[in-house]
Order: structure tokens, then C-alpha cells, then sequence
């Protein structure tokens, strides 16, 4: 991945995966969900155990070692053609190092390992009051209004 001369770019891999604790915490920063991103947080071993699948893609920006910002995204293998997609799950930016083109890179970089792989598309959601995240996908694709569902996977007797 690319350096620059304030932040060095780098794919996590098993071997780098205690990387994810900081991850997490600027993920519950940014989101405003540290109860989601802190609390039950997982074991290394499971980290490592993710980054070893190829479908899970982790990317970091990084100023002097500490994670400022970082790009989490799953291949999708179809079924209706022998090929695959790229969902960007989350991506932050610590509010210090925003506007410096940190997420640009990242996405840029997600492209990048995206046609190594031949997958045909990236894509991503944005919360509708989320302008800014608005403003920086509208510059790398087609905005599309769609619904998103949350469908519980509990049983009606585990919801009384």
C-alpha cells in the first residue's frame, strides 16, 4: 500500500491483528457506539482467526503507529455469475486527521485489491443524515435509494 510522508496505509493480517483493538475503539469514537465496538469485545485469537479468511478485508491509516483511520469490507461471492462484490462494513476517520484524504486512500486501495480479486463493484450504505459520508461516496459512485432491514434472527418466545 501506499506511504505518505504523515500516514503510512497497510492491509491487516493475522500477524498484525492486535491492530483491531484500536481499530475498534475509532470505530465506537466515530460512530458514537462504543457500547457496540467496546464492550464485548473479541479475543485475539478470534482476530486472527477473521484475517485469515481472504473474504475479510482490513485496511489501516496510520500517523507515528496509532490507528487514525481504517476501512473494514467483505467480498461477496455471487451466485449468479462467477464473480464477487465488495461491501465496505465501516469506515472512520479520527476526527483530528479528517479532511486529508485518508478515507479517499483507503477506498482508493479497496478498488485496487478489489480488481486483483475481479470483483465487478464496490459498494457501501450511508445513513441519510450522514452528509458527510454522503459527500464522499457521491465522488466515487452512483447513488442509489434503497430501504435497508434489519431482520432479527430471535424466535417469537425468545422476544417475550
Amino acid at each position: 500500500m501506499s506511504q505518505s510522508t504523515l500516514y503510512q496505509y497497510q492491509q491487516l493480517t493475522p500477524e498484525n491483528s492486535s491492530l483491531m483493538a484500536p481499530l475498534l475503539d475509532l470505530f465506537g469514537e466515530a460512530f458514537e457506539e462504543q457500547e457496540t465496538y467496546c464492550r464485548k469485545r473479541p479475543t485475539d485469537r478470534y482476530f486472527r482467526d477473521l484475517l485469515s479468511h481472504d473474504y475479510f478485508i482490513t485496511l489501516l491509516a496510520l500517523c507515528g503507529g496509532a490507528v487514525v483511520g481504517g476501512l473494514v469490507a467483505y467480498e461477496l461471492k455471487k451466485f449468479e455469475q462467477p464473480r464477487s462484490e465488495i461491501y465496505i462494513y465501516d469506515l472512520a476517520v479520527a476526527s483530528e486527521h479528517r479532511r486529508g484524504g485518508i478515507a479517499t486512500t483507503l477506498i482508493e486501495e479497496l478498488k485496487r485489491i478489489a480488481r486483483v480479486r475481479g470483483a465487478y463493484v464496490v459498494f457501501v450504505q450511508a445513513d441519510i443524515d450522514d452528509d458527510p459520508a454522503i459527500e464522499l461516496y457521491t465522488r466515487f459512485g452512483v447513488r442509489e435509494d434503497v430501504l435497508h432491514f434489519d431482520i432479527s434472527v430471535k424466535s417469537q418466545d425468545d422476544a417475550a
